[in-house]
């Protein structure tokens, strides 16, 4: 009964581990994703086309059981590939146990798999509020978020944002007292002549907006001398402000990818490359559930 036991602790422990393996981008030893991965990549591709065709009311109507029947079976696949990676979470040791696999179920990557599954089940909620039923078909397009974990850009965006948080929060800072002052501006030789658009600093900003970002809808404009003389410097000024928050950015991804030591992922596949007492010591650790 106890070597029973043991076996099938360790068809278990292999299990994971496989899993693990499969699921994880991390802990493939190969080049790029494992196949479970790509596959359930493709899948998310594939369930957030669908989303986004079934927001059309001619295609819905025609075809709303074939719709209704893709999404159970993505939400079925979907439910699956989270179970599967909380067990094998438990491969991780600081995921192992019923408290870790509630830590791993509170971390950011397992919510936003949670996230992706529930909208199809808030759906059966008795909505009577027709926006409520179209937020549920958005935050089924919000699956694409789940492809984040398959790519390391997102940690070298999060390096670089977090590299230059103070050179960026400057220029955030200028730019909102640039959409402050140029509202301020506009309320006091604009108000008189247009008190819709510009009978407040709140309307102003909205002008000021348009306009230091660069897009101006052109829907409310200056009229006076001294306002178009206000707008004209907006204008030229937004154009600065726009170019330095992406010059920052450009620059810190630039510093990101220079210093990135190509050898740090080698290493990190050779960590699963064990010698076999490591490798007996690993799975006698793996016994735990």
């Amino acid at each position: 009964m106890v070597t029973l036991h043991k076996s099938a602790n360790r068809r278990f422990a292999l299990l994971r581990e496989t899993l693990h393996r499969q699921l994880t981008p991390g802990a493939w030893p190969g080049f790029g994703l494992s196949p479970l991965n790509r596959a359930v990549c493709a899948l998310i591709l594939l369930a957030s086309l669908m989303a986004v065709l079934e927001t059309e009311p001619t295609l819905r109507q025609a075809a709303s059981g074939l719709f209704f029947s893709l999404e159970v079976f993505f939400v079925t696949t979907f439910l699956a590939e989270y179970a599967c990676r909380m067990y094998a979470a438990g491969e991780e040791p600081r995921y192992r146990g019923i408290s870790g696999r509630i830590r791993y179920a509170f971390s950011f990557w397992a919510l936003v798999d949670l996230l992706a599954i529930l909208p199809f089940f808030l759906a059966f909620l008795p909505f009577n509020n027709v926006f409520l039923l179209r937020m549920m078909r958005v935050l089924r397009i919000l699956r694409l978020a789940r492809l984040g974990r398959f790519s390391r850009a997102w940690s070298a965006l999060a390096g670089a944002l977090h590299a230059r948080s103070y050179e960026l929060l400057l220029s955030v800072g200028v730019a909102g007292l640039l959409l402050l002052l140029s509202a301020a501006c506009l309320y006091v030789v604009e108000a008189a002549e247009q008190p819709e658009a510009f009978g407040s600093v709140p309307r102003a900003l909205w002008w000021s907006i348009a306009t230091l970002t660069t897009v101006g809808y052109g829907d409310v404009t200056p009229i006076t001398p001294l306002g178009k003389l206000f707008a004209g410097i907006t204008a030229v000024a937004g154009i600065g402000i726009i170019a330095m928050p992406t010059g920052i950015l450009a620059a810190a991804f630039s510093d990101v990818f220079q210093h990135k030591d190509p050898r740090s992922e080698d290493e990190a596949d050779d960590s699963y490359s064990l010698s076999q007492p490591e490798r007996q010591r690993h799975d006698a650790g793996k016994m735990e559930w």
